[in-house]
């Protein structure tokens, strides 16, 4: 058989997951939650399946849906965006980005990313016939360098993916960001990619810059956005995609022949919790800068630096000090011998630099994130007691 994705392997979420459920590891790495949903969410699906919801939903969604997300961009950004043309309901942020790539991207395309990357962009890309180019961002800020953007582009240059807030390097773009990749992108046929899952998680007085508020990239750009990640429900897979009309048409072609439709009484009972709770979004960079800030607090004195999370609902942990590891060795090392499970964050670079960190999910009940400091700073003072021993 002649693979299209010859060097393509599990990714480093399943790999440590299955490690921490072989070695039974806490599993604080892969970005779920493990705390209730709402409980009016919950019951909205079973009135939703009662009511006779159970069929085919339309292909790009169910209207009462789309009417609801676009009620909700208007609340978030001010803007105005038409539920018929330009929203559509996908199976998940992945889903919405899969159906992104294959609508613009063909064969001798480039798409630039930006390193570390979320491991589903590469894929896609080179599924659809394109090359990625990757941008490395540098610890500790992990900034994009512009200049170096401009350097790469050309007349092949089909899309570039901007990630924020990033996952996993916790940074986000500002609107100096959005303003200079414009410049860049003025005159050229080249569209975005904006990776906006985490929109509602923004640290330290922060606000979101959505590319849907850039009023010039907006007409270019796809706009990924999460229900799993809004509604703390990775499970049910319900994300969706805005776009500029035309756009969302060759979106369209893709998502028919792909998904098709995503589960009724989830679109149901989304679009009727939304109206029932239309800002239900509000307090999420509260909830979750107060875990950030009580793990943070838990790890002062571990020997764990833990550099500002500016956005999504990761931390980074740096390890530098407790050992000369890379960061997949000292994973491994971490679920066996402390019991804790996490993501190691060279596997989302190319080329990746000497890195010493590790990515941790917040997104954990408070005994969850309780338990995980304690076993972490036992496992540094531990290491402590061996350097002392030498």
């Amino acid at each position: 058989m002649r693979s299209k994705l010859p060097d393509v392997g599990t990714t480093i979420f399943t790999i440590q997951s299955r490690r921490a459920l072989e070695l039974g590891a806490l599993n604080i790495g892969q970005g779920f939650p493990d705390y209730p949903i709402d409980e009016r969410l919950a019951a909205e699906v079973t009135v939703a399946m009662r009511e006779g919801h159970n069929q085919y939903a339309p292909m790009a969604g169910v209207l009462e849906l789309r009417r609801a997300i676009a009620a909700k961009l208007n609340l978030c950004y001010d803007i105005v965006v038409d539920p018929v043309e330009e929203v559509t309901v996908t199976c998940g942020g992945t889903e919405a980005l899969f159906c992104a790539i294959q609508s613009v991207v063909g064969a001798g395309d480039e798409v630039i990313v930006f390193d570390p990357a979320y491991d589903a962009y590469e894929p896609a890309v080179r599924v659809a016939g394109g090359v990625c180019l990757r941008v490395p961002l540098r610890p500790p800020h992990f900034r994009v360098d512009w200049q170096r953007v401009g350097d790469l582009l050309n007349a092949n240059t089909r899309l570039i993916i901007l990630n924020n807030p990033h996952n996993p390097a916790c940074a986000i773009a500002s609107r100096a960001d959005l303003d200079a990749l414009w410049l860049l992108l003025r005159g050229r046929d080249t569209y975005v990619l904006a990776d906006e899952v985490y929109e509602h998680v923004v640290f330290d007085g922060a606000r979101h810059q959505s590319v849907l508020s850039h009023q010039e990239l907006r007409a270019r750009s796809f706009a990924v956005f999460s229900f799993g990640k809004t509604l703390h429900v990775t499970g049910w897979r319900v994300g969706y995609c805005v776009a500029p009309r035309l756009l969302t048409t060759e979106f369209r072609k893709i998502h028919q022949f792909n998904t098709f439709t995503i589960a009724t009484p989830l679109q149901v009972a989304i679009a009727r919790y939304l109206a029932a709770v239309p800002d239900c979004w509000r307090g999420l960079s509260a909830f979750f800068a107060l875990k950030r800030d009580t793990l943070r607090d838990a790890l002062a004195h571990s020997g764990f630096a833990t550099p500002s999370s500016a956005g999504s609902y990761f931390q980074l942990l740096d390890f530098s000090a407790l050992s000369g590891a890379n960061d997949v060795e000292f994973c491994e090392q971490l679920m066996r011998e402390a019991g804790v499970a996490t993501i190691p964050l060279s596997p989302f670079y190319r080329q990746p630099p000497k890195i010493q960190l590790l990515r941790v999910c917040i997104a954990k009940s408070d005994s969850t994130l309780a338990l995980a400091a304690q076993k972490l700073n036992a496992y540094s003072a531990t290491l402590a007691a061996r350097r002392r021993s030498f």
